[in-house]
């Protein structure tokens, strides 16, 4: 099956009103986001992460910006976004620009080694990007030599194997792009053997569940004009993959979590 180009038609400058309209109505703020979590949930996420004006974060999968904006503009600190998506970083340097913002962006891959020095940054934040990883460990690993002591890390990771689950469904699940699918117990496993103290491991299913129903009626509504940017193929080939992921998140076949961990001060 070949993968279903969400975010190439996410980031695409010519037809940003019609994807501005159905985030709208998709999530509670529109922050340009592709993914399960809302301007509320990342609120929440602030909690854990603890940051001041002085702190230096690093936003692992960004996009096109947007959370990094949202997350300076309400705690005022630094966010560097890193992406790999071309197109989501000039959208997000743009961004950044107009709204004469802490935040900076660059585009990179975070499976490749960090061109960052040790003891970089005081936290790190990735939303639903750890799922396109394929060396997970190695990740985790770079994390915490970026982290100074006492850094907290914290993710999302939609795609937890909590129920018995058919083939035809992974493939649909996973026909975005590059996923992988952890059983329960081997995120926090890899958290501690990359040296963090695991804070928090909490359910947000839910949220994936309602989030991707919205985001498939908002498409739905506006079908004849996606078709057209998007083509028949990919704009029901996106359908099925939204309605696949309220199915799985639905029935708890597939859960997703939020990982929160520290850089004990004593591993420094």
């Amino acid at each position: 099956m070949a993968p279903v180009p969400l975010y190439d038609h996410a980031y695409l400058g010519s037809a940003q009103n019609i994807y501005r309209q159905i985030r709208s109505e998709t999530y509670d703020v529109d922050l340009g986001q592709t993914g399960w979590m809302d301007a509320d949930e990342l609120r929440g996420f602030l909690k854990c992460l603890e940051l001041t004006p002085d702190n230096e974060v690093l936003e692992v999968g960004c996009g096109a910006g947007g959370c990094a904006l949202y997350l300076s503009r309400l705690t005022h600190a630094r966010v560097t976004g890193i992406d790999a998506n071309p197109s989501a970083i000039e959208e997000a340097r743009q961004s950044a620009k107009a709204a004469e913002s802490r935040a900076c962006f660059e585009q990179m891959d975070a499976n490749e080694r960090l061109p960052f020095a040790d003891d970089s940054f005081d936290a790190v934040f990735s939303n639903d990007a750890m799922c396109h990883i394929p060396d997970r460990s190695r990740a985790l690993k770079e994390w915490f030599r970026v982290l100074k002591p006492g850094g907290r890390i914290l993710f999302t990771d939609a795609m937890i194997l909590t129920g018995p689950i058919t083939n035809e469904q992974l493939t649909t699940r996973s026909s975005i792009g590059l996923y992988l699918f952890l059983p329960p117990g081997e995120n926090e496993r890899l958290i501690r053997e990359a040296g963090f103290h695991l804070r928090a491991a909490v359910d947000l299913t839910s949220n994936a569940a309602a989030i991707s129903q919205r985001w498939h009626d908002a498409r739905a509504r506006r079908r004849d004009d996606l078709v057209r940017i998007e083509g028949v193929a990919t704009f029901e080939g996106l359908q099925k993959f939204l309605s696949c992921v309220h199915t799985v998140s639905e029935e708890r076949l597939l859960s997703r979590f939020m990982y929160a961990a520290h850089k004990g001060i004593e591993a420094a």
